[in-house]
């Protein structure tokens, strides 16, 4: 799945964790929730490249206390703290994920995808676990390959003919200098 890109603050909080070829949409982000920021290139810290390590390898809880900080809009928030909710190796949609909100308008699903596509902290934050009603993987901002490959990692079974196009073969995702 290629090298990933964390950012964390000096209290070693995630405000970023994406695949590097996404790095635009890091630094846009970034932009976005924080208008000024300075990176510095570093190790990642140890917890948080044990926790994604250690999740990689199987332990699909791994990563459940690696601290986040991140910008966005109340709403995002909203979304992406109903997004810790969803247990690994399960999935919900995009509708029964903004009925849990409060929402009983099913457009409102419409918003709930944007809010999660905006999700600045891919695989702890688990956007990947939100699927179509019908069972459709739908987008992924790291790609819908990546997507399908979190959720059978966390043993997830697709629908015969519900799972993305995408490259067959894909390699569990790594920080750089890890």
């Amino acid at each position: 799945m290629g090298e990933m890109l964390l950012v964390t603050d000096d209290r070693e909080q995630v405000r970023a964790l994406d695949f590097a070829d996404h790095k635009v949409r890091v630094y846009r982000g970034l932009r976005e929730h924080y208008r000024t920021y300075e990176l510095v290139e570093r190790p990642a810290p140890a917890g948080i490249a044990a926790a994604l390590a250690d999740y990689f390898r199987g332990d699909l809880d791994a990563v459940k206390d690696v601290v986040t900080a991140t910008g966005g809009s109340d709403f995002e928030r909203r979304v992406w703290k109903a997004l810790l909710d969803i247990p690994a190796g399960q999935t919900t949609s995009y509708s029964q994920l903004a009925r849990s909100l409060g929402f009983e308008d099913p457009r409102a699903a419409i918003d709930v995808g944007a809010a999660i596509g905006a999700n600045p902290v891919d695989i702890i934050v688990p956007c990947h676990r939100v699927i179509g009603s019908n069972g459709d993987i739908k987008g992924y901002a790291g790609g819908v390959h990546r997507k399908r490959w979190l959720l059978e990692h966390e043993g997830v079974r697709m629908k015969p003919g519900k799972s993305a196009k995408g490259p067959e073969s894909v390699e569990a995702p790594r920080l750089p200098g890890c």
